[in-house]
């Protein structure tokens, strides 16, 4: 029998990993919808806020995955339209999944967190408390799945990193966007009043194909399980790379394969958060796999340095 994965925002860095996981895949038909870069038949035009259309797009199809509002400052600059995306869209998509008989894989945020030091790891069940609109909104999405779908799945997963398109519009990710930050570094403006580089928060970064992998698996697992053992299920999940990096030690070693020099261009910030900041990032917000684990899902990751010196090859100079 064949399966249909409906992947919304699939026109987006997290979105795409996961569609072209699903397109592989044995047994499986990919359908990929996105807005505003979204050309057919590649993708489906859909707004995620027009909810007569999304209505009509699951009815269609039957099957799904997530979009949101991903950035922390975006989110806090326009909070209505984050609430509109990342909570009141995702409470009417679980709506209407429970009324299909579809199975909602939703995708948040370790940002549901507080993240203060000595608290983390964090399992699927530690209480969450976020310190920002995107991680209050986000929650605000766990919870309308959790509430209204029979199966539905929440998958918190950490900073994301990995292809993007154009391959070097880097700023698709915060992760991806520190390439350019070394570069800059490299700028004679900058030795004279160099790059300041967070060195004080905690991050995890993992690639969005492993990203992808996992959702896969989980959908594998949650479909083929019969009622009873389905209701066993967890209903929250967590994935996470294992490697702990500051972002300024991510340019440490994406300067090191591009073989450029940091020093005088780059300085480490450990200061933390400006307490007048309007988003307050946690210092360490490490997810548990555990859940993951225990239903017997791969959470294996591509080490980061791997991954990008693979993907750098052709900028090193």
């Amino acid at each position: 029998m064949t399966r249909t994965a409906l992947v919304t925002g699939a026109t987006g860095l997290l979105g795409r990993a996961v569609l072209n996981t699903f397109s592989r895949a044995s047994g499986w038909t990919a359908v990929g919808t996105g807005l505003t870069r979204a050309e057919p038949p590649q993708y489906r035009k859909l707004d995620l806020l027009d909810e007569k259309a999304v209505e009509a797009c699951l009815a269609e199809v039957n099957s799904k995955s997530g979009a949101a509002n991903r950035s922390p400052d975006s989110c806090a600059s326009s909070p209505s339209l984050a609430r509109a995306l990342n909570a009141t869209s995702t409470l009417h998509l679980s709506t209407l999944c429970s009324r299909f008989s579809i199975l909602l894989i939703c995708i948040s945020t370790d940002y549901v967190f507080p993240g203060p030091p000595g608290a983390a790891p964090y399992t699927s069940s530690s209480a969450p408390s976020p310190t920002n609109i995107y991680g209050e909104t986000k929650l605000e999405g766990e919870q309308a799945v959790l509430s209204t779908t029979n199966g539905g799945v929440v998958l918190r997963v950490p900073v994301l990193y990995g292809r993007c398109e154009p391959k070097d519009n880097w700023k698709e990710s915060a992760v991806n966007c520190l390439v350019d930050a070394v570069y800059k570094a490299q700028e004679p403006s900058s030795k004279a009043s160099p790059v300041k580089m967070d060195d004080w928060a905690q991050r995890y970064p993992t690639a969005t194909a492993d990203v992808g992998r996992v959702c896969r698996d989980v959908a594998e697992k949650y479909l083929s399980s019969t009622a009873a053992s389905a209701e066993e299920m967890p209903r929250i999940l967590q994935f996470s790379a294992e490697e702990q990096m500051t972002k300024y030690r991510m340019c440490e070693v994406l300067a090191e394969i591009l073989g450029l020099p940091l020093e005088g261009g780059m300085v480490a910030n450990k200061e933390g958060n400006d307490p007048r900041a309007e988003v307050q990032r946690p210092y360490d917000t490490h997810l548990s796999t555990r859940e993951l684990k225990g239903i017997g899902v791969d959470v294996s990751c591509m080490p980061f340095k791997d991954w990008w010196r693979r993907e750098l090859g052709a900028y090193r100079k």
